[in-house]
């Protein structure tokens, strides 16, 4: 290469470098310091916050506060998505929580609640809710209409069968609407209240197994046989027999239904 071209060629690499270099710096003189945005709007979504009703969006923001973390005001510099999203994921009545920062100052929050499916008072004194993961939640100021159960409860035994036997009882809307109470004897038999008639039912002990799976599959089982079974005695014994006949209807044993009597009744 001859020197002629050689000087051609640096210029060339010169006038380059310096249209990079201008438009670099008018952009960046033309760009505002986006270190100093602020966050000027928070958004917070709870799903099916109308319906289960136990988290509200001040709730979300109170846990942020407490934690110093609500983005509002703040530079959107110093906001990190992530921590959010783990201080939230915290909360007891929160499954799984999304949060994400626009340029134009808005932070979204988006909340999915866990699903409380009973309500447990056991014969100890303790109060709580199970949701539909097995998991214990603490109980709430929100009020939620779930079957109540009650006796000789373990949280073990709560976690492992009476979820699954609830979650059996709510597969089904007629004996979702059916069943208003839960009673669990000393012996963990099952006893249901219905919400008609004047009498307990007794369903028998719940299946046991070491395999989740396999539990579930059983507990399925058993409840779709013994609700099949009271079904048929509601529709065609007690709607010709009374309702208020019987004080304890006990299907515990295949074939067979035994019932006592209401006293004073020898109707």
């Amino acid at each position: 290469m001859n020197k002629i071209s050689l000087k051609k060629s640096v210029i060339v690499l010169l006038d380059l470098l310096l249209a990079v270099y201008l438009v670099f710096a008018m952009t960046s003189f033309n760009r505002p310091d986006e270190s100093q945005k602020l966050c000027t709007d928070v958004s917070i979504n709870i799903t099916d916050g109308s319906t289960y009703g136990f988290l509200k969006a001040k709730d979300i923001k109170n846990i942020l506060e407490r934690k110093k973390l609500y983005p509002y005001n703040k530079r959107l510099v110093d906001i990190n998505p992530r921590t959010i999203e783990e201080t939230l994921r915290q909360g007891a009545f929160i499954n799984t929580a999304q949060c994400y920062k626009t340029q134009d100052g808005h932070v979204f929050i988006n909340v999915t609640q866990r699903l409380p499916i009973v309500r447990v008072k056991n014969d100890k004194g303790e109060d709580y809710y199970v949701d539909d993961q097995g998991n214990v939640m603490p109980t709430s100021h929100y009020t939620s209409d779930l079957i109540i159960c009650t006796g000789n409860i373990s949280q073990v035994f709560a976690k492992n069968q009476l979820a699954y036997f609830v979650q059996a009882i709510m597969a089904n809307k007629m004996w979702m609407n059916l069943v208003e109470q839960i009673n669990v004897l000393p012996d963990l038999g099952i006893e249901i209240v219905p919400r008609i008639g004047n009498h307990i039912v007794h369903l028998g002990r719940l299946p046991n197994h070491k395999q989740n799976s396999v539990r579930r599959q059983l507990i399925n089982e058993m409840v779709a046989k013994k609700m099949d079974r009271l079904e048929k005695f509601y529709r065609y014994g007690l709607s010709q027999a009374g309702w208020n006949r019987y004080s304890y209807i006990n299907l515990e044993f295949d074939n067979q239904i035994v019932c006592k009597k209401i006293k004073n009744n020898n109707k």
